[in-house]
């Protein structure tokens, strides 16, 4: 299903967050639905932490608003690097043609247990798994992440603060 009055792919600004501990492993979410009405399987993709930008809301503040709904981590926007990374993602969900327009940022150092308490009611039916994972695992994974390209943008990430302007990663 696409947009009526255009045809088009229903196009959502997405703020995502690349999670990473003191040890520079990053905290990824799978992914087990394919649609709001399907049940949950297998982690179909390894994910960072983020959604949608609602109605008022700039990236950054979209990108803290989703660290406390999905893992329970409370952020000052102020306190995210970026954003680092630009993603454009085509894809279906339930039906729906999404065009998503990903903008990722940083937040290091992050010593936290994952609380899922805040999650929507999609996400708690997804009953996502978590997992902290270094870019070594990532590589000898035979998973699926997006950015496809995580492992190898992560290595950049990780050599310390972001400079110059945002990646295009796939």
């Amino acid at each position: 299903m696409t947009d009526a009055a255009t045809g088009r792919p229903w196009v959502r600004p997405t703020a995502r967050v690349v999670v990473l501990d003191p040890a520079g492993r990053v905290l990824l979410l799978g992914a087990r639905l394919s649609g709001p009405d399907e049940t949950p399987g297998d982690v179909l993709f390894w994910y960072t932490p983020g959604g949608g930008v609602e109605d008022g809301e700039s990236v950054r503040e979209a990108a803290v608003r989703e660290l406390a709904e999905e893992i329970g981590l409370v952020a000052e926007p102020a306190a995210l690097e970026g954003p680092v990374w630009f993603r454009r993602h085509l894809g279906a969900f339930g039906g729906t043609d999404i065009d998503s327009r990903e903008t990722f940022f940083v937040l290091r150092d992050v010593e936290h247990t994952v609380d899922g308490s805040g999650r929507t009611e999609l996400e708690v039916l997804g009953d996502e798994p978590h997992r902290w994972w270094t870019v070594g695992e990532i590589l000898a994974s035979a998973e699926e992440f997006a950015p496809a390209d995580l492992a190898d943008a992560l290595v950049a990430l990780l050599r310390g603060p972001h400079q110059g302007p945002p990646r295009f990663v796939s």
